[in-house]
């Protein structure tokens, strides 16, 4: 066991750092400040005590990154420019998925109801700035994706000519209301668009994976979606694999209980959970932190998942020994890695393609856990 873990505040540079650090990668959010700055921050309100607003306005889109950096908070030039970061990001093949905020209808930014089209300016301009900085970065394609809460996606990806992996975020949310307004407002859609209706939605986009609430695999919420319903056992989860064929699908938020069957079932896990001490899951599993950057064999897996409390610790420090990352593994080793996961996940992919765009990086089929806002979301306000 490690000493005790004090958890940095989410989409902070510390943050981040441990999650990437730690997993097989990290998702954050970004906005676009009054400057035409790029920051990592969730809300659409500064994330900092009443207090030190100072009469300065509430919505963060009329700061610039300066002051918002003065308060603690990341900018992505921070993200590209901390070193272990980068050689996470780049030499070791982790995933980054920069979530795009759009500003609140209130703000001077937004403009009301009626300013959709400044709206969708703004996420245009932080996407096409992003993918600008990640290209002069040399972060590899395979290593990110983009995704926003926005039902004009593609429309989007195709104006801007943007060539980084994409997906649009399921089901479309208002930026304006609370959590309870929001998920009223999203929980119709959600009813009536089954996780087969979901996947087909992304395909026929063309979008690069499926971002998917942990609702569809709840047995409450399951059962009130039309059409058949998936699930992370038995016959269900049969027919989750015969829906994805190897597409992608990150599901949010996986908590502890849930982690092993959520990557067993061959999801991708954004977890809130990063403290090192978490060794043993609620659901009586050891943990492995690195599906896919630090990939176990079909053998490794089995020993494993046969650990008991009290020898699992062994057990991973072991593994942690033997198991080459990723792009340590030799050809042979890739191979029948992705055999292995091919022929668990039916993954419809030609093995040959995905071993020539996987020389540095995890396919992108691969199933990962990462670190929801770095190392885990952290209450309001974020900053104190």
């Amino acid at each position: 066991m490690s000493d005790a873990w004090s958890q940095s505040p989410e989409n902070t540079l510390q943050s981040l750092r441990h999650g990437i650090v730690h997993t097989d990668g990290i998702e954050l959010d970004v906005r676009l400040t009054n400057d035409n700055e790029l920051v990592i921050h969730h809300d659409s309100i500064v994330s900092v005590a009443k207090e030190r607003l100072e009469g300065r306005s509430k919505w963060l889109e009329s700061w610039t990154l300066d002051e918002l950096k003065e308060e603690g908070f990341c900018s992505l030039d921070d993200l590209l420019n901390d070193s272990e970061i980068r050689e996470h990001w780049i030499e070791r093949g982790k995933m980054v998925c920069l979530e795009f905020k759009r500003p609140h209808l209130l703000s001077p930014t937004g403009r009301g109801i009626f300013g959709k089209s400044r709206q969708i300016n703004s996420l245009s301009t932080a996407m096409k700035m992003a993918e600008s900085k990640l290209d002069q970065n040399h972060i590899p394609n395979q290593n990110s994706v983009f995704y926003s809460f926005y039902k004009g996606m593609k429309k989007i990806i195709d104006n801007t000519s943007i060539k980084r992996n994409w997906a649009e975020l399921m089901p479309s949310i208002p930026t304006i209301g609370n959590r309870t307004v929001k998920r009223t407002y999203a929980f119709p859609q959600y009813f009536i668009t089954p996780f087969s209706r979901l996947v087909k939605k992304h395909r026929d986009s063309e979008s690069s994976m499926v971002p998917c609430a942990m609702e569809y695999f709840s047995p409450v919420y399951s059962r009130a979606l039309f059409g058949r319903m998936v699930g992370l056992h038995g016959k269900r989860r049969e027919y989750l694999l015969q829906c994805q064929r190897g597409l992608p699908t990150y599901v949010w938020p996986t908590k502890p209980n849930l982690e092993y069957s959520v990557l067993n079932a061959g999801l991708t896990a954004l977890t809130d959970h990063l403290d090192p001490n978490l060794t043993w899951l609620p659901s009586g599993d050891a943990r492995w932190l690195n599906p896919a950057t630090m990939p176990l064999d079909k053998k490794q897996k089995e020993l494993l998942d046969s650990a008991s409390k009290e020898q699992h610790l062994s057990i991973i420090k072991q593994l942690k020994s033997d198991v080459p990352s990723w792009n340590e593994c030799d050809t042979q080793r890739k191979t029948e890695l992705i055999q292995y996961w091919r022929q668990k996940w039916n993954w419809d992919i030609d093995l040959d393609v995905v071993l020539t765009k996987s020389v540095d990086s995890p396919p992108w089929q691969s199933v990962r856990l990462i670190g929801h806002r770095g190392s885990g979301k952290t209450s309001r306000p974020v900053m104190k």
